[in-house]
């Protein structure tokens, strides 16, 4: 089970949490086609890896903030408020060369 730190009442276990959903889509101009509309409604990024989500502490404060998870690992790499832009993350690091 993850364990997800709310900014407001620190680390909790997943199950007190519920996943939002991509982070930072903007919605489109009233005057856009129904192609682009529908891409906003349904279309999401299926990333493998570092990927932006919403979450809310449903069980605790119930206020909603981003958290950066790998997709693959589900380690989190970054939690910060809904107002806040995505924080730029290091590269991971290249293998050691073996001798």
């Amino acid at each position: 089970m993850m364990r997800i730190d709310c900014p407001q009442c620190g680390p909790r276990p997943e199950s007190e949490f519920r996943c939002g959903g991509q982070s930072h889509i903007q919605r489109p101009p009233l005057d856009c086609s129904d192609a682009v509309w529908g891409d906003y409604l349904f279309g999401r990024d299926n990333a493998r890896g570092e990927h932006p989500e919403r979450w809310r502490h449903t069980y605790g404060c119930g206020r909603w903030f981003n958290v950066l998870r790998d997709t693959v690992t589900h380690d989190i790499g970054a939690v910060y408020a809904m107002t806040d832009r995505r924080p730029d993350t290091p590269a991971p690091l290249a293998p050691a060369a073996t001798p």
